[in-house]
C-alpha cells in the first residue's frame, strides 16, 4: 500500500521499536519523487514540491531522531580488530617501516607516501561492521556500495548486508520493511532516498563522510543566496547525485572543457567561441542540470562546489575561471554579487594526489594503481601517471594479473584493455599507489603476483617468492 508524503512529513519517525555497473543518473534531481511503497511491485510515488521543501530542515530533524545513528554502537575496538584481520598486510607494513621503499631480489617496490584507506572510508566500513554486530538478527540494507572497492563490498555481502535492488535505474525501496536497518554509504544518499527511508520507520545507520556533508552544506548556502551551484563532478556518480539533490539550481561540469563551454556562454562566445545556442547548451547538459534550468537567467549568480574525489587542481582552476568570467561580465567591483566559493576539496583526496605527483617524478619503470573501477579518486591517480608517460596499470584487484605475463586493466578514461608482456625483463622498479577505498591487503596481493612471476620467468632469487608466499 502506498503512503502519501506531504510537507507535514518534516516529522521524523521516532518509534523505539524500529531498531533493529554503473550508477544511472536521474535527471532533474530537484524534482523529488519518492517511492514509499509497502511492496516491491507497486510503482506509486508521490512528488514533493521542491519550491517549498526545505532539505536542510528535513536533514536536521532526521539526524536528531531516535532511529538515526552516525556515531556507531560502542563496538569500535572489536570491529577494528575484525577489519585488521580482513584488510591489513604485513608486506605493506614492511614497506612503510623502510621509508615506503624495499627491494626484493631485482625488484624494487616504491609505495606512495599517501595511499589506500582514508579516515572517512575506514570509519564508514567500521560502522557498517558495527551495525551487523549491533543487529545480528535484523535485515540490513545499504543504499549503494559502502565504498568503491569490490573486496570490501564482497565482504559486506558475506555479512548479509545487502544492496537495495535497482530496476530500470530506480532503487526498489519496497523491499525494505519496518524494523529493517539501512546503511547510508560513505558517499551519502540523496534527499528523496532519505525521505523514503524516514517514511518507512527504519533504523538508519549513516556512514556519510564529513567531507561529503561539507559539499552539501556549500550547495545549501548557494541555494539560500540564490546562487546556481556549478558542481565539478560526474553527473552519474553517487557523490554528485547527493549534493545535487540538496542544491537549488545547479549544473554539473565534468572537466575544464565543459566549464569553458559554460563560461563562454556567459560571455556570449567571447571566451573561446566553444558555446553555441541556448538550445545546444540545454542539449549538451540535459542530464547535468536542474529542472527548468535557463542558462540566460541561472548563470547570473554562481557558486562553486565539487565532488570531493575530483582532481584538486582542476577544481581550483574551474573556480578561478568562473570568477574571472564573472569579473569580465559584471566588473571586478561586483564580483561578490555574482560569485561565491567555499573550499570543499577533500584532504585525503588531495594528499593522495600530491603523493602521486611526487611518486611519478621518481625513477619507476611502471606504476600499479589499485582501486575500484568505479572509483573516481582512483581514476585521477591513474590520470596523473598516464599523463606523465609512465606505463600505468589500474586494476581493481590482484585477480586482473595473469595468467602469464598479461594484465587486464583500465586507462584513465575508463577503457578496459588487456596488455601482454607488461612486465619487462631485467631489474625493475615498480611504483604502487591506491585509491582511498583500497585496503592494504589488496595492495599487497597486487605486488605479490608480479614478484612471483619474476621468479618463474627470469629465475630471480627464490627468497623473493618465499617471502611473499609466507604471507598468502
Amino acid at each position: 500500500m502506498a503512503t502519501s508524503l506531504q510537507l507535514s512529513l518534516f516529522r521524523v519517525c521516532t518509534g523505539s521499536d524500529s531498531y533493529g555497473g554503473r550508477c544511472v543518473a536521474l535527471p532533474y534531481r530537484k524534482s523529488i519523487s519518492v517511492r514509499c511503497t509497502g511492496d516491491s511491485t507497486s510503482s506509486s510515488s508521490v512528488p514533493v514540491d521542491p519550491d517549498d521543501f526545505d532539505a536542510k530542515a528535513f536533514r536536521h530533524k532526521l539526524t536528531r531522531s531516535k532511529n538515526y545513528n552516525k556515531k556507531g554502537f560502542g563496538h569500535k575496538e572489536e570491529t577494528l580488530e575484525l577489519m585488521n584481520q580482513d584488510y591489513t598486510s604485513v608486506i605493506i607494513k614492511k614497506l612503510k617501516d623502510n621509508g615506503n621503499e624495499y627491494r626484493w631480489g631485482n625488484v624494487t617496490v616504491k609505495l606512495a607516501e599517501a595511499y589506500g584507506f582514508c579516515w572517512g572510508v575506514e570509519r564508514a566500513v567500521q560502522i557498517a561492521y558495527e551495525a551487523r554486530r549491533q543487529f545480528p538478527d535484523k535485515r540490513i540494507w545499504i543504499t549503494n556500495e559502502i565504498i568503491h572497492n569490490p573486496t570490501v563490498n564482497k565482504r559486506l555481502e558475506e555479512m548479509e548486508i545487502k544492496n537495495i535492488p535497482v530496476e530500470k535505474g530506480k532503487k526498489q525501496f519496497g523491499v525494505v520493511s519496518k524494523g529493517d536497518v539501512v546503511v547510508l554509504p560513505a558517499f551519502g544518499a540523496a534527499v528523496d532516498e532519505m525521505l523514503a527511508l524516514n517514511d518507512k520507520n527504519v533504523q538508519i545507520v549513516d556512514t556519510t563522510c564529513s567531507w561529503v556533508s561539507k559539499v552539501w552544506n556549500a550547495v545549501e548556502k548557494h541555494k539560500k543566496g540564490e546562487y546556481t551551484s556549478i558542481i565539478h563532478g560526474k553527473y552519474a556518480h553517487e557523490e554528485t547525485i547527493a549534493p545535487a539533490s540538496f542544491a537549488g539550481t545547479y549544473i554539473i561540469v565534468k572537466n575544464m572543457t565543459e566549464a569553458m563551454y559554460v563560461c563562454d556562454y556567459i560571455l556570449e562566445g567571447e571566451l573561446n567561441g566553444s558555446s553555441s545556442t541556448k538550445e545546444a547548451f540545454l542539449e549538451k547538459f540535459k542530464y547535468a542540470i536542474s529542472k527548468g534550468f535557463d542558462p540566460d537567467l541561472d548563470l547570473v549568480k554562481a557558486g562553486i562546489a565539487n565532488q570531493t574525489t575530483m582532481l584538486k587542481g582542476e577544481t581550483e582552476e574551474i573556480g578561478k575561471l568562473v570568477e574571472r568570467t564573472v569579473m569580465r561580465k559584471y566588473g571586478v567591483e561586483n564580483v561578490n554579487d555574482h560569485f561565491i566559493s567555499f573550499n570543499t576539496i577533500c584532504h585525503a583526496t588531495q594528499e593522495r594526489q600530491d603523493a602521486m605527483f611526487k611518486l611519478v617524478k621518481e625513477d619507476v619503470d611502471l606504476m600499479i594503481v589499485v582501486g575500484g573501477w568505479n572509483s573516481s579518486n582512483t581514476s585521477h591517480l591513474q590520470e596523473i601517471s598516464e599523463d606523465r608517460g609512465i606505463p600505468s596499470y589500474w586494476i581493481d584487484s590482484e585477480q586482473r594479473i595473469g595468467p602469464g605475463n598479461r594484465i587486464a586493466h583500465k586507462l584513465k578514461r575508463g577503457e578496459l584493455v588487456e596488455t601482454e608482456n607488461w612486465l619487462p625483463e631485467g631489474p625493475i622498479t615498480i611504483g604502487v599507489t591506491s585509491g582511498a577505498s583500497t585496503p592494504d591487503k589488496v595492495n599487497s596481493l597486487s605486488c605479490q603476483i608480479p614478484l612471483q612471476c619474476y621468479r618463474v620467468w627470469f629465475d630471480y632469487n627464490l627468497c623473493v617468492s618465499k617471502f611473499f608466499l609466507s604471507f598468502m
